[in-house]
C-alpha cells in the first residue's frame, strides 16, 4: 500500500512515494530541475501558468514512476501541498481563464487596505482574525475591477491545490482551511465570509465546494489514471497549504508547537487553540489542518517574501559557477557579522510583517577592498536570519513564545551559516528533520484516507536530523540591533 504525496511550490514540482506499512519515502523527485518562471508583467506583480504546474506535475509523477522503486498501480491515496494565498479561475469546461496570480503578488494591497478600513468598525480582525490584504479574496476582487469581461466568465475560483486536486479528480472543492487563507473564512460564525464576499460583491456560487481536510476529495479521472499509470481506484485524500503542510510534516499539530521553513519564502508557524489575531495584521491566523467545528486549532503564520529567493539571487548573480554546497562552505569561511555588510532581503513584494510596505532589497557598506563574493553570501544568509528574528519578535508580542522551533533539513537550512544565524539571533533551539513538504502530504493522504489508526502511527518513521543550540548570543544581538536600525531608515522614507 504506498501513498503520493504532490508539493506544489514556486519554483518546482516535488512528488514523492511513501510506504504506507513503513512510513518510509521510497523515491522522490522534481520538476522541472531548475527554477520555473514567475511571470512580472508590472512591478508587484507576480504570476505562473496554472496549466504549466499540471504538465510539470504529470512530468514529476512519471518520472517518479520511472525508477522503477515501486508499482504505481499500488498508490492507494494522494495529498496534496501547494503555494499558499495564490487565484485560480476557471470556466465551466474547468479551463483557467488566466495566469495564476501567485503568493508574492502585490497587486491587490490597496484593495484590501481599504476594505479592512472600511470593515473595521464591523469587528472584522477578531472574526477573520486577518486583514484583507493582497490574499486571495482581494486578487479576486482585483479581477473583478480591472478585467470584468474575464471575471463574467469565472465559473468557481480556487486556491493552486484545488486546481491540480480538479485536474487529477475532475472535482472542485476546497476546505476550511484552505479558504481561511483567502481571508474567506468567519471563524465567529463558522462559515464561509459573508462579510467579505458582499463587500467586495462576489457571488458566494462562485466558491467551490467545502470539505474536511482530510476527506474523498475525488477518484481519479479514468484518463488520468491510465495516462500515470495509476490505479482507477486512487483518490485524493488531502489537500493543505505548504506552512500547514509543512507543520503537519514535522508532526506539529499540538498548542504550543512551532514550524518553521526557508524556502523561496521563510514562515514561522505556530499552532494555539486560541483566537489570536495581531492588531496591525502583521502576522496572519489560519485554520491548521487539524481544526474543525469542535476543535480549535490555528496556525499564526509569519511570512517573509524574500528569503530563499533572495540567496538564490545572490548565486545567480555572484556565484560564478559555484553550487549551493560550495557557496556555504565559502561563506562560512567568513567571520560573523560578514565584516560589516548589511543585506535587507525585501525584494520580492510588499512584505506583510512590513505593514505591506514595498521596501525592496538592498546591500550596504560594500568596501571594494576588502570584500569578496563569500561575504555577499554570508551577509545575505544573515539578513534572512535577521528577518526571521523580526518577524518572531512580532510573534513575541502576540503570546507566542517558541522554546522549540522544528523545521525540515532543506533549503536553507542546509546551510551552517544560516542554521547557526537564525539560532543565534532568534535565541531559540532549532530541530531540524529529514523531512518535506511531499513527504508530509503523502502522510496526510494517509491519514485522510484512513490507513494510519492515528497520528502517531503516520509519524512514527520521522527522524531527527540535529538540534541546533543557540550560539554567540550576544553578539548576533548587537549585529541584530544595526540591522533593525538600517530597516527602520528605510521604513521612514
Amino acid at each position: 500500500m504506498l501513498l503520493l504525496g504532490i508539493d506544489l511550490g514556486t519554483s518546482s514540482i516535488k512528488v514523492s512515494v511513501i510506504d504506507a506499512q513503513t512510513n518510509r519515502r521510497i523515491v522522490s523527485t522534481q520538476y522541472p530541475d531548475s527554477e520555473a518562471a514567475i511571470i512580472s508583467e508590472q512591478q508587484g506583480w507576480a504570476e505562473q501558468d496554472p496549466n504549466l504546474w499540471w504538465e510539470y506535475t504529470k512530468l514529476a509523477i512519471k518520472k517518479l514512476n520511472s525508477t522503477g522503486l515501486y508499482n504505481p498501480k499500488h498508490i492507494t491515496a494522494i495529498g496534496i501541498a501547494y503555494q499558499m494565498h495564490g487565484l485560480v479561475i476557471v470556466d465551466r469546461d474547468q479551463h483557467p481563464l488566466r495566469n495564476a496570480i501567485i503568493w508574492c503578488d502585490s497587486r491587490a494591497v490597496a484593495l484590501g487596505d481599504q476594505a479592512i478600513s472600511d470593515l473595521s468598525s464591523t469587528g472584522f480582525l477578531a472574526s477573520h482574525l486577518n486583514s484583507p490584504g493582497n490574499f486571495t479574496a482581494s486578487k479576486l476582487a482585483w479581477v473583478k475591477h480591472n478585467e470584468p469581461e474575464l471575471y463574467a466568465r469565472i465559473h468557481k475560483f480556487m486556491l493552486p491545490g484545488d486546481y491540480l486536486s480538479m485536474c487529477l479528480t475532475g472535482e472542485i472543492n476546497s476546505n476550511i482551511s484552505s479558504i481561511s487563507e483567502g481571508i474567506l473564512w468567519d471563524f465567529k460564525n463558522n462559515r464561509i465570509s459573508e462579510t467579505l464576499l458582499d463587500y467586495y460583491g462576489i457571488d458566494q456560487g462562485l466558491v467551490p465546494d467545502i470539505l474536511p481536510v482530510f476527506s474523498n476529495y475525488g477518484l481519479i479521472k479514468p484518463e488520468v489514471a491510465d495516462e500515470l499509470n495509476l490505479s482507477r481506484d486512487a483518490f485524493v485524500s488531502y489537500k493543505a497549504g505548504d506552512q500547514p503542510n509543512n507543520a503537519l510534516s514535522l508532526n506539529v499539530f499540538d498548542p504550543g508547537e512551532v514550524a518553521a521553513t526557508a524556502g523561496t519564502s521563510g514562515v514561522i508557524y505556530a499552532v494555539t487553540d486560541q483566537l489570536v489575531y495581531d492588531q496591525e495584521s502583521r502576522v496572519n491566523t489560519f485554520a491548521h489542518v487539524n481544526h474543525n467545528s469542535s476543535q480549535t486549532s490555528l496556525g499564526v503564520l509569519l511570512c517573509i517574501n524574500g528569503t530563499g529567493i533572495q540567496n538564490s539571487w545572490m548565486k545567480k548573480i555572484t556565484a560564478l559557477g559555484n553550487d549551493y554546497v560550495q557557496i556555504n562552505q565559502l561563506a562560512s569561511n567568513i567571520a560573523i557579522g560578514s565584516d560589516g555588510i548589511t543585506v535587507l532581503p525585501f525584494g520580492n513584494g510588499a512584505e506583510r510583517m512590513l505593514k505591506n510596505r514595498m521596501v525592496h532589497a538592498h546591500i550596504e557598506n560594500i568596501d571594494f577592498v576588502r570584500h569578496d563574493e563569500a561575504h555577499l553570501w554570508r551577509a545575505a544568509q544573515e539578513g534572512i536570519a535577521f528577518s526571521f528574528r523580526y518577524g518572531l519578535d512580532i510573534l513575541r508580542q502576540n503570546g507566542i513564545e517558541p522554546k522549540v522551533i522544528r523545521a525540515g533539513h532543506a533549503n536553507l537550512f542546509l546551510s551552517p551559516v544560516f542554521q547557526q544565524s537564525f539560532a543565534g539571533v532568534t535565541q531559540v533551539e532549532v530541530e531540524l528533520y529529514d523531512n518535506d513538504g511531499s513527504v508530509g502530504a503523502a502522510l496526510g493522504a494517509g491519514i485522510g484516507a484512513e490507513i494510519f489508526a492515528s497520528r502517531k502511527e503516520a509519524f512514527a518513521g520521522l527522524e531527527k536530523h540535529a538540534i541546533i543550540e543557540p550560539s554567540h548570543i550576544t553578539l548576533y544581538d548587537e549585529l541584530y540591533e544595526k540591522w533593525k536600525d538600517s530597516l527602520n531608515r528605510k521604513l521612514l522614507n
